[in-house]
């Protein structure tokens, strides 16, 4: 019953997902999810697709509590269409760097509707989001993604829209959607009583993520042990740690569906964004996505690139599940068919946000228009994108040659801090990948992924430093190789002619993606990573 809740959410309760996609459904997590359950006032308004005209009033002194300190909620009287009445509801701002927005422009807010008043609830919800979408001007990506989501049989939050007043002050269109709380998870959920974990804003799971609802342990000890299950550095006794603890089938999709929406924000690209539940009885892990308003920007994203945070990377370094993995994202791709299936439903939804943006302003529903004719597009370009990506082969190991070694050109440059320079150039008569602080303390590399088979590796460069000074405190300073996840050392420090730095690891699984890095942290300075002299060799 809560997928056909996500297809009407689109207007498909008469669309059956495609066939492979049903069959899918079947496996990930069955006994975890709830099947049927009986419709609720919830249902009903996220059918419908009202878009409720919302007004708050918040007296002087609460105003003032709330521009001190915004991310905690003050007393406000909500009036819904001018007819329905909440006389106490828990307002607040919320949003994070790219969303917040200041009372006095178009903040995003969070609304409790049952804190002051246990006998309140907006149709339904006890607590919702009204969403800003200052980083979406179709106001349509986290209504498309948590629909896609849902067919998928991803849990997510249903989305709608409304028109917000503050004080008077009309503050225009909104995207309107579910709170993550209790009610979500026991809608979704048969086994209810675990914890559900917020990911907090580039968080890992071992983070210290915040518990938002549940009976479990109030220890973390349930999100410890599956990182620490990740960790194990044994790749049979990892993946059968990880099994026990994590809901791999549902995992999968997971990742499949955060990578094919281009949710670069996402938990398996950015360890942001995500809500994580623990099933009470079997402890198993369930990801929920979040924050889906910057999907679709890049339409040729890989879906088949390894994600590095931790528990995808230790997830799909597995060849079985690597695997079910690629076999889901072919079963999922029909789910994006656009001008079949999702455009026509889209346009309604477009009808009625349209004649809310025009009660605003004429030039609000021009501009989405616009907004909506580059959706099309970009949505239309994914499809054909993954239609041709799930088509490609597993990626093979790097070649060799007869002394074991490989060298590697077409490392890509990163910064992580500061402002530095980071360029191709030439250097000493060689050409050279260059870092170069700029007038902070910076941290900046030159990378590269390369499949690697299992066994002892060395990378090797040779480079060149120019008055590279320490950061104050820091261990690892200076110019350095390293692989993505490991620890940096310390590098070279001060100046030096040309000269060869190592760093040694191991691939444990009989293949793995390695991202190696060439980096330099500093507080000031500059180095040079000979291009000609960067390359991997395999160890006896």
């Amino acid at each position: 019953m809560w997928r056909t809740a996500a297809f009407a959410l689109l207007g498909l309760v008469a669309m059956a997902p495609p066939p492979e996609v049903a069959r899918a459904q079947q496996d990930p997590g069955d006994a975890v999810f709830v099947k049927e359950r009986k419709p609720d006032d919830s249902d009903a308004f996220f059918d419908r697709g009202d878009i409720p005209r919302l007004k708050f009033d918040v007296d002087k002194d609460e105003l003032e509590r709330l521009r001190a300190d915004p991310r905690n909620y003050v007393h406000a009287r909500l009036k819904e269409n001018d007819k329905v009445v909440y006389a106490d509801v828990a307002i607040k701002l919320k949003g994070a760097a790219g969303s917040f927005r200041e009372l006095d422009e178009k903040p995003a807010f969070t609304i409790n509707v049952e804190k002051f008043d246990k006998k309140q609830s907006f149709h339904g919800l006890d607590k919702f989001h009204l969403n800003n979408s200052v980083q979406d001007g179709t106001y349509l990506h986290e209504f498309v993604c948590s629909t896609l989501m849902g067919l998928a049989g991803v849990p997510a939050p249903r989305v709608s829209h409304a028109r917000v007043w503050l004080n008077g002050r009309d503050l225009g269109l909104y995207v309107l959607k579910e709170s993550f709380d209790q009610k979500l998870v026991k809608r979704h959920f048969r086994d209810d009583k675990g914890n559900l974990y917020d990911g907090g804003f580039c968080h890992e799971i071992d983070a210290g993520l915040e518990k938002d609802d549940g009976k479990g342990p109030d220890d973390a000890s349930d999100v410890r042990a599956l990182a620490d299950a990740c960790r194990d550095p044994d790749p049979a006794a990892r993946w059968q740690r990880i099994e026990e603890r994590l809901d791999i089938d549902a995992f999968l999709t997971f990742v499949a569906m955060e990578l094919m929406v281009s949710h670069w924000d996402g938990y398996s690209n950015n360890a942001n964004n995500y809500r994580v539940y623990f099933a009470g009885k079997t402890g198993r892990a369930y990801f929920l996505p979040h924050g889906m308003d910057q999907v679709f920007q890049d339409t040729d994203a890989s879906v088949l690139e390894y994600p590095t945070t931790l528990v995808s990377d230790a997830v799909l370094r597995n060849p079985a599940w690597r695997a079910r993995f690629r076999k889901r994202l072919t079963e999922l791709v029909p789910i994006f068919n656009v001008k079949e299936k999702l455009l026509p439903k889209l346009k309604s939804i477009e009808k009625r946000v349209e004649a809310a943006a025009k009660s605003i302003d004429g030039d609000v529903a021009g501009s989405l228009d616009g907004a909506w004719k580059d959706l099309q597009n970009r949505l239309e370009a994914r499809e054909k994108s993954l239609r041709e990506q799930v088509k490609r082969p597993e990626p093979k190991t790097l070649e060799l040659d007869s002394k074991g070694r490989a060298k590697l050109l077409g490392f890509t440059a990163n910064v992580e801090a500061g402002n530095p320079t980071v360029e191709p150039t030439t250097h000493a008569g060689k050409r050279a990948y260059k870092v170069e602080c700029g007038s902070e303390p910076c941290a900046a590399s030159w990378r590269k992924k390369v499949m690697l088979a299992q066994g002892k590796w060395r990378f090797e460069a040779d480079v060149n430093c120019d008055e590279v000074k320490p950061i104050e405190g820091s261990t690892t300073s200076g110019a350095q190789l390293r692989i993505a996840g490991a620890q940096s050392r310390g590098g070279v420090l001060g100046s030096c002619g040309w000269q060869a730095i190592t760093f040694d690891f191991e691939v444990a699984e009989a293949s793995r993606l390695v991202e190696l890095i060439a980096e330099l942290n500093a507080t000031s300075g500059r180095c040079f990573f000979d291009v000609k002299d960067m390359r991997v060799i395999k160890l006896p």
